[in-house]
């Protein structure tokens, strides 16, 4: 059967809070595995499922720039931080579905910890009318422990790349990348700390993290 898609984007949402370099390798390894036409680093404004970030979205989105420089993959959509309201992702896909019209592979991206807590998502069950959703799994990870989830899960799950690019939307892939044990939170409790998180993100941010003095930061 002929595949009548054009093109294919993925959407990497997170905080990025700050972004490092575990945020950019996922993205980029990604866009190589899975012939991606575009990376979308997405950050967001009001999250549902944690606390609001204490950097302002205005540092962390020219941070992201900074980070993605020089890599014509990737590039950072601000949509949500343009919003006044909580960022639900349903809200993104929607936008973006009517944005880029019916025959592009759209993905959303999540880690394997957010997906299990998919049923807690606003209209988590409408995300695959306009996207898939990719997994991004540990070696050894296992199903969600929800019942319905794993039903729910079996009868969408997608065996291969292949079987994703050829529809624009409704399935699950789960995949295996590169990770880089790098977290967010220990960076900022490193700068509270006065320890150099140097060589964990781009420099440009580190740079700029000190020019700035976020995170309670002094000099190092």
């Amino acid at each position: 059967m002929e595949n009548n898609v054009h093109s294919a984007i993925a959407i990497f949402g997170g905080t990025f809070n700050p972004v490092h370099h575990g945020h950019i390798r996922s993205a980029l390894e990604l866009g190589d595995e899975l012939g991606l036409s575009e990376v979308r680093l997405m950050p967001c404004h009001r999250p549902v499922h944690r606390e609001q970030p204490e950097c302002s979205s205005e540092h962390r989105l020219a941070m992201l720039n900074l980070a993605i420089e020089g890599k014509s993959m990737l590039s950072v959509d601000d949509r949500e931080l343009r919003r006044s309201d909580l960022s639900y992702s349903i809200d993104s896909l929607i936008e973006l579905r009517n944005e880029l019209g019916d025959q592009v592979v759209l993905c959303m991206v999540v880690g394997s910890d957010a997906f299990a807590k998919l049923e807690t998502w606003h209209r988590w069950q409408e995300l695959l009318d306009y996207a898939h959703i990719i997994v991004l799994s540990r070696p050894g990870y296992s199903l969600p422990n929800s019942s319905s989830l794993q039903t729910w899960l079996k009868q969408v799950c997608l065996e291969n790349k292949t079987e994703l690019l050829n529809r624009p939307a409704g399935g699950v892939l789960m995949l295996e990348l590169t990770q880089l044990l790098i977290s967010a939170t220990v960076i900022r409790a490193q700068i509270i700390q006065g320890v150099s998180p140097r060589f964990l993100m781009p420099d440009a941010v580190w740079q700029y993290i000190n020019e700035q003095q976020l995170y309670g930061c002094c000099e190092n």
